[in-house]
């Protein structure tokens, strides 16, 4: 059995280890995937304002770039100028056609004679020879230009010619009707659709018209200059103007236009980068939060914010460089903060923001600004108790923004204008109006890590609740208790460091599974015991069975787990003593199985559940003292934590012999008070 248990155990460790690196490398590599690793990070500027970064230097020889409208114009300019369309003679086109109109009207006609034919034909043949352009094609180029000019290639060979000097189809045809010797039978002519038998000879070539402009635009210069190796681009302070922007762009260009080695040895530095950090955060966790380590869900929500933020980031450094102040870092240490501790909260904070760092220009700036606002989420909220910190959180945050930005603006260059940093205090506007989404989203978190949040717990709190409404109505004594022992074990937490809010919520719920058989608890009950009337084992069971009703009244409400093991825990494994020690009184000379008269447990396992644990059976027992005296009081509490303690029901969790002490010492002075003697009115004489 023990061997069994060993190899479960191991089974579940390997199982756990092998989960969190799977998750460890997924979160690693999404990261590394959505940094901006094909290029370096764009220097941003704004054109008439100071250059706010440190001194740039050119790493080598840079040709400097013309502006892209600059470029275009001249390209089109060039065009105009210089480029002529080139065009295609077919000689066959001119011979079909002219031998078509032989073959039609060769013999004549009864108002034409062969002879003006044959002249009609070597006129045509004479305008083919010449060219025949389309009427489309004639007429646009003419409207242009009157001199305009084409490259009209015969027999692969070219030669440069005005348009004018071709015709169109229009112009042919008019052109057949002036030889004088058919003065007598142009109307007869213009009857015999001579029209259909002129057809253009000249065609439009794409191909050679295309790479005639290629040729021209090849000539056209991008660049306006070179900027030799170490030849300052441009110095903290200086006005960018149009040509420093244009140098700026080159170097920028410049940076991205790498070899693939180049960028296939940044992915690995990148990636290096992000595992070194990743390396950091598991010692931070395996030193100082190993009870982390086991629990999945906390995990888990740590590496899908430490992996979210940084992806986020990297998108808007590809989309807009200038906007990278509006991605709202400082929702991931809240959320940590909330669920769980102000300390893994810096932690994870710091760990997002270096990542951030890589991909941005201004690295310290980048580092310190975010830093600032992170420490400000933490320390505001220290305690969620109400809507409206997340409110007054966003706003210091902002603030927090602000105040960083412009300190380490002006420390850089003091004659930096308001102009100039506009753009940034906008995108401090937006990161806070998106901070506000940690209310709503609060709510995502909780469902998909299946964590509480302190809002939560003030709802659960709330004693309206349909179930600790029924629960006071049935169970009236049993409510009253449960408020009791809230209050003690808060005060117990506050005093130790534990989370109160969470004890306190638990306390109300610990005891439900009592509505079940409400009679048989002393609390309950008006004079009438139903216990005289069963025998010990019988009490016993349904004593015990309030754990088992409870949880299953809490399930069937849908109460969270983590309120769930308040009432699991809130008597261990410990025995109902008042019924064995009743059976065993009875049985002396029998060997008393314990089985029966014990609690299913577990024993409590976190603080919070200690504390209750102790304030709970304190309370109940505080009810039987004959009287309330500090040495009864003293008595009583040493009494009962002392043999919790000598059963072992606190050597699972985290509680100190120190949390202990300081939780006798809070029952102590908070029973004096609650059972504190009253003076006696004096009767007025007469």
């Amino acid at each position: 059995m023990a061997m069994e248990n060993v190899n479960i155990t191991t089974a579940s460790e390997l199982r756990r280890v092998l989960t969190t690196m799977l998750v460890w490398v997924v979160s690693v590599i999404l990261i590394v995937i959505a940094m901006p690793n094909t290029e370096k990070p764009r220097l941003a500027y704004m054109v008439n304002e100071p250059w706010m970064s440190s001194q740039l230097i050119s790493p080598g020889e840079i040709l400097i770039q013309k502006d892209a409208k600059q470029v275009e114009q001249e390209r089109q300019e060039a065009l105009r100028n210089e480029f002529v369309p080139y065009y295609t003679f077919d000689e066959g086109i001119g011979k079909r056609y002219v031998e078509a109109f032989l073959e039609k009207y060769g013999e004549g006609t009864d108002t034409v004679s062969a002879y003006l034919i044959q002249v009609v034909a070597e006129e045509m043949q004479k305008i083919y020879e010449t060219g025949v352009m389309s009427q489309m094609d004639y007429s646009q180029m003419l409207e242009q230009d009157s001199l305009a000019a084409i490259m009209l290639v015969t027999n692969k060979e070219g030669g440069r010619c005005m348009v004018r000097d071709l015709y169109s189809i229009k112009s042919a045809y008019e052109t057949l009707f002036t030889d004088s010797r058919l003065d007598g039978v142009r109307s007869a002519l213009m009857k015999m659709d001579i029209n259909l038998f002129i057809h253009p000879n000249i065609r439009y070539d794409g191909q050679r018209s295309e790479q005639a402009k290629l040729d021209i635009l090849a000539t056209i210069p991008t660049n306006s200059g070179v900027m030799k190796q170490g030849q300052e681009i441009i110095n903290r302070g200086e006005i960018v103007t149009e040509e420093k922007a244009r140098m700026i762009d080159s170097y920028n260009n410049f940076l991205s236009s790498r070899s693939d080695n180049e960028l296939y040895m940044t992915n690995v530095l990148q990636m290096l980068y992000v595992v070194v950090l990743f390396t950091m955060f598991m010692f931070y966790m395996k030193l100082f939060r190993h009870d982390y380590l086991e629990k999945p869900r906390s995990l888990a929500m740590a590496f899908t914010l430490i992996t979210i933020f940084p992806i986020m980031n990297s998108l808007v450094m590809r989309w807009s460089p200038q906007s990278i102040y509006i991605v709202p870092l400082c929702l991931a240490p809240m959320f940590i903060r909330v669920f769980l501790d102000s300390r893994t909260a810096g932690m994870t904070h710091l760990i997002i923001v270096l990542i951030c760092a890589a991909t941005v220009s201004e690295k310290f700036e980048f580092i310190v600004v975010q830093s600032m606002a992170g420490l400000v989420a933490i320390y505001e909220l220290k305690e969620l108790s109400k809507r409206s910190q997340i409110f007054v959180t966003a706003i210091m945050i902002f603030l927090s923004y602000i105040v960083t930005f412009t300190i380490l603006k002006y420390m850089d260059n003091r004659e930096v204008t308001f102009d100039a940093l506009q753009q940034s205090y906008l995108c401090f506007v937006a990161n806070g109006t998106l901070l506000l989404l940690t209310y709503p989203l609060m709510f995502l978190v909780e469902k998909m890590f299946g964590f509480v949040s302190p809002v939560t717990l003030f709802e659960l709190s709330d004693t309206n609740r349909d179930l600790l409404r029924k629960l006071s109505e049935e169970a009236p004594g049993t409510f009253q208790h449960s408020i009791m022992v809230g209050n003690l074990a808060a005060a117990i937490a506050t005093e130790v460091g534990a989370k109160s809010l969470l004890v306190r919520t638990g306390a109300l719920y610990h005891d439900i599974g009592k509505m079940k058989h409400p009679v048989f608890f002393t609390e309950n009950q008006s004079g009438v015991n139903p216990h005289t009337r069963l025998q010990p084992q019988d009490s016993a069971r349904i004593i015990i069975g309030h754990v088992t009703e409870g949880l299953k009244i809490a399930e069937k409400n849908n109460i969270p787990d983590v309120i769930r093991v308040f009432i699991q825990t809130h008597h261990g494994k410990g025995l109902a003593k008042y019924f064995y020690n009743t059976y065993r009184n009875a049985h002396p000379d029998e060997e008393v199985d314990e089985k029966p008269f014990r609690y299913p447990g577990p024993n409590p396992f976190s603080q919070e559940q200690a504390i209750l644990m102790m304030a709970d059976a304190v309370e109940a027992a505080s009810r039987s003292l004959n009287e309330y005296t500090e040495e009864s009081i003293s008595a009583l509490v040493n009494k009962i934590i002392d043999s919790q303690v000598a059963d072992g029901c606190f050597q699972d969790c985290p509680i100190t012999f120190k949390d202990i002490a300081t939780a006798k010492r809070v029952l102590i002075e908070r029973l004096k008070t609650m059972y504190h003697t009253r003076i006696q009115y004096p009767e007025l004489k007469k």
